[in-house]
C-alpha cells in the first residue's frame, strides 16, 4: 500500500491515454512519490488505428488487442469499474459501483462513445446484410467479409458524420481500400463507389484536401460532400442522407447499395456530459497547450474526450501525454505548468494497398512531417511504417512509458499556399 504522503493520480479511461500516462508517471517516479490507478471497465486493450487494416484483410483483429492487465504498468493499481460522476471540489470520482475514488491530482481521458442509435436502423443492421464499420471490433471483420463479396456491378457506400470522430481520415481510408481491393480483383471498372460525408471538404487540412482529392479522382470514388447519414433500409438495402448545406439544404436523398461502411456519429460519453469537468459540448474543459482544465487545476484531460480542437488520433495522445505527465509533475514541485502541446496529430491515410499519404498536421491545418520528404506524396515506406512500425511503436515503445520521439518539423511551408 501507498504511503500516506504519496501523491495520488487517478486516471478515468485505460486506453491508449490513459495507459500512456500511466506508464509515463510510472517510469519517472523512480522516489516512488505517486500512487496511481486507472479506472476502466474493460478487459481488452485494442491497437485502434489497425482497424483500417482488419477491414480489409491486411491484418487480424487477435493482433489488435492484448489483455488489459498485460498493458498496465506494474505498481498502477487497476479500479475494474467505470466512471460515474465527478466531485472536483472534493476532489473524488464515483463509481457505477457507488463507491468513491480520491485523488490529489486527475487526468479525464474515456475516450468517444459510438452512437449508434444516433442512425435510424443502423444499431438492428449492422454486422449483417451489408451493413458494416471499421470502427468497433465486433464489426471490423464483416467489413471484410462484405468487400470479399463485392460482385461486378456493385454498389458501395463510405459515410462520415459531423465531427468529432475518431481518426477523421478512417471512413475514406476504407472507400480506398475497398477500391483498390476491387481493382486488383479486376471488377472495379464495374462497380460502384460513393464517399459521402457530412463535411464540406474531403479533410480538415486544405493542404492534404488537394492531393486527397487526387486520390479520390484517381479511384473513379463518387464523392458527395455535405451528406449526412439519417436512416438505413436494411431489408431494401437503402440508405438515406440528408443534404446539410447548399442549395439542397434540408432534402433529402436516397442511395441503394450492396454493401455500406458506415462511421457512427460519436460524441463524449453520458457520464461525461454535463459534469463540472466537461464544458457545453460535453468534452473535457482543458487549455489547448497545457491540457490543464480551465477551471481545475489539479485535473487534466488529453485523447478523444479533450475539447482541444486538434484531430482524434492516437498519434495525438503520443505528443499529448508528456505534456500532462511534465505538468502533473510541475505541479507537485510548485512549478508553473508548460503549455507546449501545438495540437499534433497525425493520420496515416492508406490511399491503396501498398501506399500511405502522411498526414501530419498541428492547430490551425499546418502541415508538420516529421520525415524528410515531401507529404504529399503517397508512399510504400508510409505503408510499412503504418503495418508494422507504428504497431511496434504503440505497444512495446508508447505503452511502456517512453517519450523520445522524432520530432515533427514545425518550419514546413506549404508551396501551394
Amino acid at each position: 500500500m501507498a504511503g500516506t504522503n504519496r501523491k495520488r493520480i487517478v486516471i478515468v479511461g485505460g486506453g491508449s491515454a490513459g495507459i500512456t500516462v500511466a506508464a509515463e508517471l510510472h517510469a519517472q517516479d523512480a522516489s516512488h512519490e505517486l500512487d496511481i490507478s486507472v479506472i476502466e471497465p474493460s478487459d481488452v486493450h485494442y491497437y485502434q488505428p489497425a482497424f483500417t487494416l482488419v477491414g480489409v484483410g491486411e491484418y487480424t483483429l487477435d493482433k489488435t488487442r492484448r489483455p488489459e492487465a498485460s498493458v498496465i504498468p506494474s505498481d498502477v493499481h487497476w479500479i475494474q469499474g467505470s466512471a460515474q460522476s465527478f466531485q472536483p471540489e472534493a476532489n473524488s470520482v464515483t463509481l457505477s459501483s457507488g463507491a468513491k475514488v480520491e485523488y490529489d491530482y486527475l487526468v479525464v481521458c474515456p475516450g468517444l462513445k459510438l452512437n449508434w442509435d444516433a442512425v435510424s436502423g443502423l444499431k438492428d443492421s449492422v454486422g449483417k446484410n451489408g451493413v458494416c464499420s471499421n470502427y468497433s471490433p465486433d464489426t471490423v471483420e464483416y467489413t471484410f467479409e462484405c468487400v470479399k463479396g463485392l460482385k461486378s456491378g456493385a454498389k458501395a457506400l463510405f459515410t462520415q458524420p459531423a465531427m468529432p470522430i475518431k481518426c477523421p481520415g478512417a471512413p475514406q481510408k476504407a472507400a480506398y481500400l475497398t477500391s483498390d481491393y476491387l481493382r486488383r480483383s479486376g471488377i472495379r471498372k464495374h462497380c460502384e463507389v460513393r464517399f459521402l460525408t457530412q463535411t464540406p471538404a474531403i479533410f480538415g487540412v486544405p493542404f492534404y484536401a488537394r492531393e486527397l482529392m487526387k486520390v479520390v479522382e484517381k479511384h473513379g470514388i463518387l464523392a458527395h460532400f455535405q451528406h449526412n447519414l439519417v436512416e438505413i433500409d436494411a431489408a431494401g438495402r437503402k440508405a438515406t442522407f440528408e443534404i446539410t448545406g447548399g442549395d439542397q439544404s434540408g432534402q433529402r436523398v436516397t442511395f441503394d447499395y450492396d454493401m455500406i461502411h458506415v462511421t457512427p456519429p460519436q460524441g463524449a460519453p453520458d457520464f461525461l456530459k454535463g459534469s463540472p469537468v466537461a464544458n457545453e459540448a460535453g468534452f473535457v474543459d482543458v487549455h489547448a497547450n497545457s491540457l490543464q482544465h480551465t477551471k481545475y487545476p489539479n485535473i487534466f484531460g488529453l485523447g478523444d474526450a479533450a475539447s482541444t480542437a486538434n484531430s482524434k488520433t492516437a498519434a495525438a495522445v503520443r505528443k499529448q501525454a508528456p505534456v500532462v505527465t511534465k505538468n502533473i509533475w510541475n505541479l507537485i514541485a510548485g512549478r508553473p505548468v508548460e503549455e507546449s502541446y501545438d495540437g499534433y496529430a497525425s493520420c496515416p491515410l492508406t490511399t491503396e494497398i501498398g501506399k500511405v499519404l502522411m498526414a501530419e498536421f498541428i492547430y490551425g491545418g499546418k502541415p508538420t512531417p516529421t520525415l524528410p520528404l515531401d507529404p504529399a506524396k503517397e508512399r510504400w515506406v508510409n505503408w510499412f511504417i503504418k503495418k508494422t512500425g507504428l504497431p511496434i511503436m504503440y505497444w512495446d515503445y508508447m505503452l511502456k512509458g517512453h517519450i523520445a520521439f522524432p520530432g515533427h518539423n514545425t518550419d514546413f511551408v506549404d508551396p501551394g499556399a
